[in-house]
């Protein structure tokens, strides 16, 4: 057998595969280590993953060389023993970004592959306003700002992540129904890909719900919990679960749906259609009809508001005591526990994660929600199920956006094995 037949064995298993499958699948499991377990070294890293430590201290060269994992500060292992020398994650040269548009806001989170903020903020932007298209224009202007922030940095973007309020066809990267926003079959990842015309920047779309719930459990308040539900708590309700710690999809990927739970048949109209939706009783715009009914959503007369600009107006009304506040929050934290003991019935979480105005509030609201939660759900005590306030604030989807990039590439590291030249415009 010549050196190019030779069948190597992925590490913990005994099935033969192909050397450059190998070496990205080992790559992979580097780097996935080292983002998990911080100051490893080579020893570590071989006991870890039951790699053998020559193919460890190959691999790792190669990834110095490449930039994407750096030596920091050597330890001793006690007073007497060779020194080690702890690995860190770098990368500092690739970037990943993530977009989230929703009915009242579109933000922005860049990071570096070793997790350092690069670029993030968020804008009002009335995204049901003049359709698709102007949405698209405005979020193809974002993305482009966004990429050039990132090169400014001098890091050069490998992905971009785009959050949405529905349903998302990921392969394709199509949003089938987003009913709050008004879209149907719009092609976002074909259509932003074009408006960044010259900068080949990979995009992928995903549910914004789906995507916070990645990036509460890789980083929240939450983190590395098994079982878990996030509510995101804006205009509309999604949901994003988390069972024996992975992701639920869904047979076409369009689970999470939680908003459109019908809770009162006789409610008020949803966007999607129908009556007496989950979200139409624990929305930002329910909440604020009730809390402050001579306010529409968005004002009529006024450019439309970032979400948390009406959360921390309704926070200031509740310390100061105002009664109709007290009582809307008192009214929406019943419907949320309702809501959430269906939940718990379904998938007996450890946890129920909330994110945006829900977080926000959740010193008022979440008493109420737990109360009703327990209240309601069959298995009683037994059910240790409890709401806890999302610390992500309301940049968590477009944060798990990024996640999903980065996801992508620790996925696949020969993609980013070389440092990608400085992008430029032609």
């Amino acid at each position: 057998m010549t050196q190019k037949d030779t069948v190597t064995y992925a590490a913990g298993t005994g099935a033969p595969t192909s050397s450059p499958m190998m070496r990205q699948t080992n790559l992979s499991l580097i780097l996935r280590h080292l983002r998990d377990n911080v100051s490893q070294s080579r020893a570590d890293i071989a006991e870890a993953t039951g790699l053998h430590r020559a193919t460890v201290s190959n691999l790792v060269s190669q990834l110095i060389d490449r930039q994407l994992v750096q030596e920091i500060d050597t330890e001793h292992a006690g007073a007497i023993g060779r020194p080690r020398r702890p690995l860190a994650l770098h990368g500092a040269h690739v970037g990943a970004l993530g977009l989230e548009i929703n009915v009242d806001h579109i933000s922005v989170h860049g990071s570096d592959l070793g997790g350092r903020v690069l670029v993030e903020h968020r804008v009002g932007f009335d995204a049901t306003a003049g359709g698709p298209d102007r949405a698209m224009r405005v979020l193809g202007r974002t993305a482009l700002e966004a990429v050039e922030a990132m090169e400014r940095a001098e890091a050069v973007p490998a992905g971009l992540g785009v959050a949405v309020p529905g349903l998302v066809d990921v392969a394709r990267g199509v949003v089938t129904f987003a009913p709050n926003l008004g879209w149907r079959d719009l092609p976002l990842a074909a259509r932003l890909s074009a408006a960044l015309g010259p900068w080949s920047v990979p995009v992928s779309v995903g549910n914004d719900a789906n995507l916070a719930a990645v990036a509460e459990h890789t980083s929240g308040v939450a983190a590395g919990t098994p079982h878990l539900v996030y509510l995101t708590g804006d205009v509309g309700v999604g949901g994003g679960i988390f069972v024996d710690g992975r992701p639920l999809r869904g047979a076409d990927g369009f689970s999470g749906e939680v908003g459109h739970l019908p809770v009162d048949p006789g409610g008020a109209r949803c966007g999607c259609g129908r009556h007496g939706c989950w979200e139409t009783k624990v929305g930002l715009a329910a909440l604020i009809r009730t809390a402050m009914p001579d306010q529409a959503y968005p004002p009529a007369d006024l450019p439309v508001s970032d979400p948390e600009e009406h959360a921390t107006k309704i926070a200031r009304g509740l310390a100061a005591g105002d009664p109709r506040m007290t009582a809307a929050v008192a009214q929406v934290g019943r419907w949320l526990g309702l809501g959430g003991s269906i939940l718990a019935n379904l998938f007996n979480p450890r946890v129920i994660v909330v994110g945006g105005y829900f977080a926000t509030l959740a010193e008022w609201l979440l008493p109420h929600a737990q109360a009703e939660l327990e209240r309601l759900v069959v298995a009683g005590p037994a059910n240790h199920c409890r709401f806890v306030a999302s610390d992500l604030g309301f940049g968590a989807a477009s944060r798990g956006a990024a996640s999903m990039v980065v996801n992508r590439l620790l996925d696949h590291p020969t993609m980013i094995m070389d440092p990608p030249p400085r992008l430029s415009v032609i």
